[in-house]
């Protein structure tokens, strides 16, 4: 696999007033990605919190420096940096923090690790088989919750997912937080995606689908996780709203 900038892939992890729980994310992912045979970028992408996200983001991410450059390799292995997103929505800070890299293999996941990190190798190893999209589901066949979500978000993301399917066919989980690409893939659709919110994973996959590209799922066994910046009411009907406007059409 041809490397740009030195690098496997990249990982973006969006936050928005992360500050409790990103240190040991980072921790835990640096870890991870320094035992494979990748050579990683992890980019946290402060999207606009008021907690002090940005701040203890870059602190971590020169400890975790530090501490893999003692290892053999482990300098050159994993590198972390933190960004800035001004404009709101997880869609958006995806977005910003995507196009800031250059490896050929690039994708996200939340801050939460509600999908385990052993999920990636199968990711990796999708898109090396030809995959455009490998993404983490929690509704396919050998998927299980580990903790499952309260019954109103449960309730909200099956008429989500009805409302998705038309617009992202064969695939039964478009909000699963782990996505991984072809960068050529999702930059082209990036590029044409409208979509800031929720709802933005939607709109990337159908833009990827339509321009030919192959979305792989992968059964995860999921954690649900207190603390989701996600609100049920305010978030949902925006996100639902968003699908919604993309059935008008995608241009």
């Amino acid at each position: 696999m041809a490397r740009a900038d030195g690098r496997d892939v990249d990982v973006v992890i969006p936050a928005f007033n992360e500050s409790t729980r990103l240190p040991e994310t980072l921790r835990e992912t640096v870890r991870f990605l320094a035992g494979t045979p990748w050579r990683s970028r992890v980019l946290v992408v402060d999207n606009g919190s008021v907690d002090g996200t940005a701040g203890a983001a870059a602190e971590i991410a020169a400890e975790v420096s530090g501490a893999v450059s003692g290892a053999v390799g482990g300098a050159e292995r994993v590198a972390v940096d933190v960004i800035g997103c001004s404009r709101p929505g997880k869609g958006a800070a995806v977005r910003r923090g995507i196009l800031a890299g250059r490896a050929p293999l690039v994708g996200f996941f939340d801050a939460d690790l509600a999908t385990p990190l052993d999920t990636l190798p199968a990711a990796i190893a999708a898109l090396r088989g030809g995959a455009a999209a490998a993404i983490a589901s929690r509704h396919v066949p050998g998927a299980r919750f580990v903790e499952s979500q309260p019954l109103t978000r449960r309730v909200g993301g099956h008429v989500f997912r009805t409302l998705s399917s038309a617009l992202v066919a064969g695939v039964a989980d478009t909000q699963c937080g782990f996505k991984f690409f072809q960068r050529p893939a999702v930059t082209a659709a990036l590029v044409r995606t409208r979509t800031t919110g929720f709802a933005f994973d939607v709109e990337l996959l159908h833009r990827i689908q339509r321009d030919g590209g192959e979305v792989v799922e992968l059964p995860v066994a999921w954690t649900d996780r207190a603390g989701s910046t996600f609100h049920p009411v305010r978030d949902g009907i925006a996100s639902y709203r968003a699908v919604l406007a993309l059935h008008g059409g995608v241009r």
